[in-house]
């Protein structure tokens, strides 16, 4: 079908998604977050923290991994119930979606944001938003072509003492 199967993250996968997590943060967000941040990011601790999330399993939240043929994990994306503070909406938000930079151009992405995407939709949820760097122009475009853009929202966060910009992107679902 789409030559990356998806499936739920398991407590197996853990370590997998914190590299795809960690090696796609210092492959898309280098210049935009402090190089010694993206340096220091650590698998390991990365992986139990999925691992302590998947054990708490958080209400609506889902995560999905797409493999390739030979069993590698490619991607990752979590998603759930839009944020807006502590409250949880009846939107949707994706919070994470994140490639193996060699997967990069190779469709896992877009096979991930249409599972994401329509898993919304169907659970009746009627926009989906998420948080972007302002200045990730290649995920700006990537979401763009999907059918997302920018609502007027901004918010920084904060990176060892650098606030660095995000913008949200919104779709309207279809159920």
């Amino acid at each position: 079908m789409t030559g990356f199967p998806l499936r739920p993250m398991t407590a197996d996968d853990c370590e997998g998604v914190a590299e795809i997590r960690i090696r796609g943060w210092q492959h898309a967000y280098r210049g935009l977050v402090p190089q010694p941040y993206l340096d220091a990011l650590d698998v390991a601790e990365d992986a139990e923290r999925h691992r302590e999330r998947l054990l708490r399993s958080d209400a609506g939240v889902v995560n999905l991994v797409a493999g390739t043929e030979g069993g590698e994990l490619a991607g990752w994306a979590a998603f759930g119930p839009y944020r807006d503070g502590d409250a949880r909406t009846a939107d949707a938000e994706l919070y994470a979606l994140y490639l193996r930079p060699e997967h990069i151009g190779r469709g896992v992405g877009r096979t991930l944001l249409t599972e994401v995407t329509h898993r919304c939709a169907a659970a009746g949820h009627r926009t989906m938003y998420l948080w972007v760097l302002k200045d990730n122009t290649r995920a700006r475009r990537f979401y763009e072509r999907a059918g997302f853009g920018a609502d007027g929202a901004e918010e920084p966060f904060e990176v060892d003492g650098v606030e660095i910009p995000e913008v949200r992107y919104a779709k309207e679902l279809s159920g």
